[in-house]
């Protein structure tokens, strides 16, 4: 999993850095766009990533209920 959560950190990281460069005036209009599909490709396996973690922390209840966080 720690392989997981660094791959996450990692695009996070980029994330970032796109949102730096998109926020540069002297960015072109392509260049602009290029950067956001990056930045949603990215965007979106990162949510993908959280949903596959949310879905494995299924907590059992005593009464055998479960409980998603």
């Amino acid at each position: 999993m720690a392989n997981k959560e660094m791959k996450l950190e990692e695009s996070f990281e980029k994330l970032n850095q796109i949102v730096e460069m998109l926020e540069k005036p002297d960015v072109s209009l392509e260049d602009s766009f290029t950067l956001y599909q990056e930045g949603m490709k990215l965007l979106k396996s990162c949510n993908d990533s959280i949903d596959k973690v949310e879905k494995e922390l299924i907590i059992l209840s005593e009464n055998g209920e479960t409980n998603e966080l």
